[in-house]
């Protein structure tokens, strides 16, 4: 008889119901149209605080293993969060974009 061992670290994230996503703990993040991930537009002076934005979430992003689809256009960084490997939103998700919030509230003060 064969005993398989499941690592439970490489499970895939649990997709969220969209009635179980927490908006309300999130600051202007958007459920996107065919709801398989949160979004949101930060909106900065310029360029260069735009781009300080982006290398500042490097480490939670790094620290999470969780990467952003985002783009840059000026003071506008616009992020799209799902977790891949799940298919859509997970508690990965809300972690990083609360992540996120908190590098822009430091970074704006």
């Amino acid at each position: 008889m064969s005993t398989q061992t499941t690592n439970v670290n490489n499970a895939k994230p649990a997709l969220l119901a969209i009635k179980d996503i927490p908006l309300h703990e999130l600051e202007d993040w958007a459920i996107s149209s065919d709801q398989l991930s949160i979004q949101k537009k930060f909106i900065f002076k310029d360029f260069e605080q735009a781009f300080s934005f982006m290398k500042n979430c490097y480490e939670p992003i790094e620290k999470m293993n969780h990467h952003p689809d985002w783009s840059n256009v000026y003071s506008t960084v616009t992020v799209i969060l799902n977790t891949h490997d799940s298919g859509g939103i997970t508690h990965k998700d809300i972690a990083l974009a609360k992540a996120m919030d908190q590098v822009f509230k430091d970074l704006i003060i």
